[in-house]
């Protein structure tokens, strides 16, 4: 894969975006003018304890939901007006999603779980090979890839989660909390495969944290309190 160039238009971009969680009495604003732009080929965390609004952000970055108020643009389209579908197809073609509990399919090997996700993705068969070794290469586990997750430890699981979400090489990766299941060992591991994914495959990475090994590795923190962007760290 060559590796792009980093350029100064953002990849990402949100402008003074609110979200509020239902209604009346009992509604509950998630996020309240949050305003951020993030460049390509950059690893960038968003920090801030529970309830402070990151997970809601990151959500709306990767087009899993959308802003009440504001815009959201991916490489200049503002996709804060899109539909359900048209998102859907957004994600499945440029974003790779990683979980914070890996969602691995049990009775699939790590490479079948890889190429599960390449069939989603509606890349051609004649190409899954290809680009499922490719991933479970680039995340250090190519020789492990006849291994379901239950013969895999905690860190190699969430590596075959991670090679899921790259192998289509999508140009966005959204991750909530990635090494939060994992020892601090591990989420080092996995913050060096993200490190390699940005600096030598041109990925962009946004991901939410509370550990500041983590937040020491990145190249931007946002941080995030009471549903604003209060700090912007490196």
């Amino acid at each position: 894969m060559e590796q792009q160039q980093t350029t100064s238009a953002p990849l990402v971009k949100a402008v003074d975006i609110s979200r509020v969680f239902g209604r009346g009495n009992a509604a509950v604003q998630a996020l309240k003018g949050a305003s951020l732009s993030i460049c390509p080929q950059r690893l960038v965390a968003l920090r801030g304890r529970s309830g402070s609004g990151k997970t809601t952000l990151i959500n709306i970055l990767g087009a899993l939901d959308k802003p009440t108020d504001g815009k959201v643009f991916f490489q200049d389209a503002e996709i804060s007006k899109w539909s359900e579908k048209k998102r859907n197809d957004l994600r499945r073609v440029n974003m790779g999603i990683i979980f914070q509990s890996f969602a691995l399919v049990p009775l699939m090997t790590a490479y079948e779980n890889v190429e599960f996700g390449l069939r989603i993705a509606g890349v051609p068969s004649s190409r899954h090979k290809e680009y499922a070794e490719r991933a479970l290469e680039l995340v250090g586990l190519k020789a492990r890839m006849k291994h379901r997750p239950f013969e895999l430890s905690g860190g190699e699981q969430q590596r075959v989660a991670i090679a899921r979400a790259i192998a289509h090489k999508p140009s966005l990766i959204i991750a909530d909390e990635p090494t939060a299941e994992l020892d601090s060992r591990m989420g080092m591991q996995v913050m060096k495969v993200f490190k390699n994914l940005v600096e030598h495959e041109g990925m962009t990475i946004i991901l939410t944290t509370h550990d500041p090994a983590v937040m020491s590795v990145a190249d931007q923190v946002y941080a995030l309190e009471d549903g604003q962007i209060v700090e912007e760290v490196k």
